[in-house]
């Protein structure tokens, strides 16, 4: 007959509960952290949008948090009326830039944003940080290869929702817009 020693297992088993339960704090944590630094504020400020990879209104240059450049300057209309916009400088906003220049309809998507098909995937490698999409913002939602220009806030930070740049557009305006084209700047 075997016997087991109670007290080497009741160890084995405390033992590897505690380390579950370190572990799951240390998530908790970590994804406390990451969401209060990449939260979805109404209002961000210049230099918050910067740190978070996004472009500012402005199309003068400026630099995201590893120190390239991140504005692209673009030509933007909205049925028909030009708008301000720039791209940042992303490799998925670089290969966008690739794309151009380009016409789409738009579709309305979850009451926050207008979306469209590109013609092709864009490359995601090197992407920056997650950020969440604020009202203005140009993106591409990697899985289905679409741009996204949310007319309000977008959901939290995903990997796979990729900050390309910035519509410098009312929310009304833009949640109305059924035609986009987009050019480079001459």
């Amino acid at each position: 007959m075997i016997t087991l020693k109670t007290p080497l297992v009741n160890s084995a088993v405390r033992r590897g509960l505690g380390c579950a339960a370190s572990m799951a704090v240390l998530v908790l944590a970590v994804t406390a952290c990451s969401s209060g630094t990449q939260g979805s504020a109404p209002a961000a400020t210049p230099s918050a949008a910067a740190s978070a990879g996004q472009q500012e209104p402005a199309a003068s240059p400026s630099s995201s948090a590893s120190g390239r450049s991140t504005s692209m300057n673009i030509r933007v209309t909205l049925d028909g009326r030009p708008v301000d916009a720039a791209l940042n400088g992303s490799p998925a906003a670089r290969a966008f830039a690739e794309l151009l220049p380009l016409t789409l309809d738009l579709e309305d998507f979850h009451g926050t944003e207008r979306v469209a098909d590109l013609p092709r995937k864009l490359d995601t490698s090197g992407a920056p940080e997650p950020a969440a999409a604020t009202v203005g913002d140009i993106a591409y939602y990697a899985p289905w290869g679409n741009l996204a220009l949310f007319y309000r806030d977008g959901p939290a930070p995903s990997v796979d929702l990729l900050i390309l740049g910035h519509l410098d557009v009312s929310a009304d305006q833009l949640g109305r817009a059924t035609r986009i084209t987009i050019e480079p700047a001459s």
